[in-house]
């Protein structure tokens, strides 16, 4: 089966089966043949379910109900990786294909091992496991999305204290009854863990929580059940739910960790009647009520009943420290983690803890990791860590920012969650660019897919401000004095600035925002040979529209320093023509608007010095371009200008240098006489206007 062809959705017919080695077959399921292959190029390895379907109408039906499943994103549920339909043609049968991650143990595999042992379930590693099998569940069930097939072997061990929910099935696959009788005849066990309702093919959010309670059950009786034991167990609870409360004795007996919650838990899970059986939130409620699992360990979120509105006022009046505690102890309530971060806003700033409160900002983070798909306690959480932020820096403008990896992936992560939220990318976009300039920060930053991410959300949302401004803020935060992770990424940038510029043309911040970045990019060596025309254009442009802006004057005049140092076309750009004007005119402008300001008149040299370094030589064999640009300098007036800059700083060695070497340049051109015919396309006087560019 492996060598056939493959028919994949919007997927070439030549991209087949080939491409997986099959390494070993695993043991049925109930509804097709596991194998664990392996990819021919990564050498990955994943486990594929190639399920035979009734024809193609019923592989297409299954496929369109498992799609949204590839969209799921939580750190305990497997997410099929391809799902894709193929032909045997041996079997005259159509089959549908899931491609999931390959984890080689199980539940199961701990079940078992422990039941060889007649040992108990480790009592930390049952609370772990239990908290993140029940965030998953909860996640799936506030999706409105079932499992459908809960059991031991289908809760992958990624690591030893790392679970995840796998094999997620349809209504298509799970209602083919033909195969799920072939399949309890073949082995009694596959059907032992579904609901009985399930048996008639009804399945409902009920249906899970009793598969559920199910492995629960064998989890905490592996020590005194064998496996026979346990299956006749689960197929009789379905007809004698009574025969529970021995099981429940004889765990309390042998102090199975968690019996005591397990005994009002599991005979609510295991109600025949599905009405009677209770959800997965007041499975949550019972087991936390209880206070028999760790807050420290939960990644759990509530969406149910919360704390009462005076309890929490009465509870958040006392001190930073006070309110602290109050959201640690109630960490899966979120009701209560907003009003907690609201309550801390308002605070005065001698409670705060400044300059920077490392233990606020850690359970802050904590909560953000834990409530990471609740968009308000985000938004609320990224604005108490500006507030904090600013604060700081107002009072301290040398504060350090205590920060480290966990600081930044949360944010990564809380963007990727809520990927329309733009007013969370702006807060998340701003707190970035505050800690990126942290020893190390812009790397791992870079590391982790910022960049990418930038790309990404400034192609999205071209046309809003905020984000754009933001988004280009950070990009140049990241950038300067960095080191470059991803060149290739970074040379995507040039020409979306130039749409991002283009989409906001009268817009001065934006202007500034964009000229600073592509400053960066020019001395990264990012900008292509094909762009730099029309980059030198932009940032002409945006020195006209904002003479005014010093920042945007000085980062403009040095990306066209940079880009006329690399390239004669860039040059030549500059000394010519831009809309009728030369860009040496603008230049002069910017000196009589800045003529006492040595930073901007060393900008305006070090580029004139690039422009004059195209002379005549034998060392430089010009081109048309720069055989051009040193008479426009001369015919410009330049050489006037240069003298002056040299006379007016005496003292700045830097300045004084270009200067000379713009001098030195210019005695070799001579403007011609009345007489003399003109350079083509050069004028000698800037009253007029300049010839546009072929």
């Amino acid at each position: 089966m492996a060598s056939l062809p493959a028919v994949r959705l919007g997927v070439a017919p030549h991209d087949t089966m080939e491409k997986y080695q099959i390494l070993q077959e695993l043991s049925p399921g109930a509804l097709g043949v596991n194998v664990v292959v392996e990819e021919v190029k990564t050498k990955v390895k994943h486990v594929i379910k190639q399920v035979q379907c009734i024809d193609h109408h019923h592989a297409s039906q299954a496929l369109e109900e498992l799609m949204p499943l590839l969209q799921l994103q939580h750190p305990h549920i497997s997410v099929y990786e391809e799902l894709f339909q193929m032909w045997d043609s041996e079997a005259s049968s159509m089959f549908l294909c899931l491609v999931m991650e390959y984890n080689p143990e199980s539940f199961q595999d701990v079940i078992e091992a422990k039941r060889k042992e007649k040992a108990v379930i480790d009592s930390e590693w049952l609370q772990t496991m239990l908290v993140q099998v029940l965030d998953a569940l909860e996640y799936l069930h506030h999706l409105d999305i079932l499992h459908r097939n809960l059991k031991p072997s289908n809760i992958a061990l990624v690591r030893r204290n790392h679970c995840k929910l796998q094999d997620l099935s349809c209504q298509a696959l799970m209602t083919h009854r033909a195969k799920w009788n072939v399949r309890a005849e073949e082995d009694p066990c596959k059907k032992s863990w579904m609901a009985p309702e399930a048996l008639n093919f009804s399945f409902s959010k009920k249906s899970d929580i009793w598969s559920l309670g199910c492995i629960i059950l064998d989890l905490a009786s592996c020590s005194f059940f064998t496996g026979v034991e346990a299956m006749h167990l689960r197929k009789s609870l379905r007809q004698q739910p009574g025969g529970l409360r021995s099981v429940l004795e004889t765990m309390a007996e042998r102090e199975v960790p968690l019996a005591d919650t397990f005994l009002i838990l599991l005979p609510e899970m295991l109600q025949v009647n599905p009405t009677e059986r209770i959800t997965i939130k007041d499975v949550i409620r019972i087991t936390f009520g209880r206070g028999s699992l760790k807050s420290s360990s939960s990644a759990l979120t509530l969406h149910g009943p919360g704390i009462p509105e005076e309890v929490a006022s009465m509870l958040l009046e006392g001190n930073m420290a006070s309110i602290l505690e109050v959201m640690q102890t109630f960490s899966s309530h979120p009701e209560v983690q907003l009003r907690a971060m609201k309550r801390l806003m308002s605070m005065p700033e001698d409670q705060l803890g400044l300059p920077w409160p490392s233990e606020l900002v850690a359970v802050v983070i904590a909560v953000m990791k834990q409530q990471e798909r609740i968009l308000e306690v985000q938004l609320c959480a990224c604005t108490l860590l500006l507030h904090i932020l600013s604060k700081a820096l107002v009072r301290n403008m040398d504060t350090k920012v205590s920060w480290d990896n966990s600081f930044s992936s949360v944010l990564l992560s809380a963007m990727r969650s809520h990927p329309d939220s733009t007013r969370l990318i702006v807060k998340a976009y701003n707190l970035l660019t505050m800690v990126s300039g942290h020893e190390s920060a812009s790397e791992l930053l870079q590391k982790a897919g910022l960049c990418e991410l930038i790309l990404q959300h400034l192609t999205i949302f071209l046309q809003d401000r905020d984000i754009c401004l933001s988004g280009l803020g950070l990009l140049w935060a990241l950038l300067v004095d960095a080191i470059i992770m991803k060149k290739d990424t970074l040379e995507k940038f040039p020409a979306l600035i130039i749409q991002v510029l283009a989409a906001h043309p009268e817009d001065v911040d934006m202007a500034e925002a964009g000229c600073a970045v592509l400053w960066l990019l020019s001395l990264l060596g990012c900008i292509r040979e094909e762009q730099l025309e029309e980059v030198v254009v932009l940032l002409l442009r945006s020195i006209r529209l904002g003479q005014g802006r010093v920042r945007l004057v000085n980062n403009a005049y040095r990306g066209l320093a940079s880009l006329a140092k690399a390239s004669e076309l860039a040059a030549f750009r500059v000394a010519v023509v831009e809309e009728g004007s030369s860009g040496l005119s603008l230049l002069q402008e910017t000196y009589h608007l800045y003529s006492d300001d040595p930073e901007v008149v060393e900008n305006l040299c070090m580029l004139l010095a690039h422009l004059a370094s195209y002379s005549e030589g034998p060392a430089r064999h010009p081109s048309l371009w720069a055989e051009e640009i040193l008479p426009e300098l001369e015919y410009s007036g330049i050489r006037a200008l240069a003298q002056d800059i040299e006379d007016r700083f005496p003292s700045s060695l830097e300045v004084v240098s270009y200067a000379r070497k713009v001098l030195l340049s210019l005695e070799t051109v001579a403007c011609p006489s009345p007489g003399d015919g003109e350079l083509p396309g050069v004028a000698c006087d800037l009253s007029g206007d300049l010839p546009a560019l072929p």
